[in-house]
């Protein structure tokens, strides 16, 4: 019997020149393991795609196909892509390896994954241990959030937070443990679990695609691992811009509110909401007494009361899900 195959997927949005050292990183990690790479322009519009065909073909990269999605569909959308094209030949791969254009695989940290997976049949994904060029850890590793978690990840408040530790939504973790959900930055995937529970969820154009799909493989009875073995270095919202909003985008709030919803139902996804506004509120008003600073992004508590209050009473097959987002990473 062969040995299990690799298709790694690396999603570009306008900024090919990463991109490249993205899958050059992943080219190198690949080295001694079985499969492809397909590099997918998320339609970029910018002459990315020309650019990295032309550097693939220039630098003789071989097992290394670059493809355009055809629509700026979001996160998700861009991989399902990569995902549908599979093995050069048309097959099928056993493994889809997803790597943000801005992460950078350490040698080994491909193959800690796919040996993992090769040798723990229950484990339908496996994440990396994501740092920061500085070396110092990014918070990847997550619970799925409830009802409590927005009240303790909005009212910022010690004792409250204690109470509530259990269901706070980041883990810092680091040593290998399953775990509910990992951000998108440096994945593997059975093929089989996602030919079983399907592919990301389009209608999610950025945000909580990654915690959909994990939950979807756990309800389906496959373990999520963190792999504190797989190093990766990743930039960080280098495509989305997310280090220089000023305001959060709608697309956020879109997709909080189809991942609340979609999961637990609307009834469930409006206590939420109001058990967030009341911690951020509370928060809000301690700063203003004690002259601290709001740890909130400005006007983000009445945008999301203005945004599932309109959800809430708009019926699910008439509202538009997507916005048009110029980013798609």
């Amino acid at each position: 019997m062969s040995d299990p195959r690799i298709l790694t997927i690396v999603l570009n949005y306008k900024t090919a020149e990463m991109t490249l050292r993205a899958a050059d990183a992943a080219r190198v990690a690949m080295q001694g393991l079985p499969g492809e790479l397909v590099i997918v322009d998320n339609d970029s519009q910018d002459g990315s795609f020309d650019t990295i065909s032309a550097h693939v073909l220039a630098s003789g990269w071989d097992n290394t196909r670059v493809i355009q999605s055809g629509r700026n569909g979001g996160y998700g959308a861009g991989n399902n892509v990569g995902i549908r094209s599979g093995m050069s030949d048309g097959s099928r791969p056993d493994y889809v390896y997803i790597l943000n254009s801005d992460a950078f695989p350490k040698p080994d940290a491909i193959r800690v994954l796919y040996e993992h997976l090769n040798t723990t049949p229950s484990t339908g994904f496996a994440g990396s241990f994501i740092e920061g060029e500085d070396e110092v850890q990014h918070i990847t590793t997550f619970r799925f959030p409830s009802i409590w978690s927005e009240l303790e990840g909005s009212i910022h408040f010690g004792p409250v937070s204690k109470l509530l530790k259990s269901y706070r939504v980041p883990r810092e973790l680091t040593e290998t443990v399953p775990v509910d959900w990992l951000a998108g930055a440096s994945v593997m995937m059975r093929q089989d679990v996602l030919d079983d529970i399907g592919l990301f969820d389009e209608t999610f154009f950025l945000y909580f695609e990654e915690t959909d799909l994990c939950r979807r493989a756990q309800k389906a009875g496959y373990q999520v691992m963190f792999l504190a073995d797989s190093v990766v270095t990743h930039l960080g919202s280098v495509s989305t811009g997310m280090k220089e909003w000023k305001r959060v985008p709608d697309y956020w709030f879109a997709s909080r509110w189809h991942y609340f919803s979609k999961n637990h139902g609307r009834a469930y996804t409006a206590c939420a909401t109001c058990l967030h506004l009341i911690g951020g509120s509370l928060h809000w008003l301690r700063c203003k007494l004690t002259g601290k600073t709001h740890k909130g992004a400005p006007h983000f508590l009445r945008t999301l009361a203005r945004h599932d209050a309109k959800a809430l009473f708009t019926p699910q097959r008439e509202r538009p899900m997507q916005p048009s987002p110029q980013i798609g990473e």
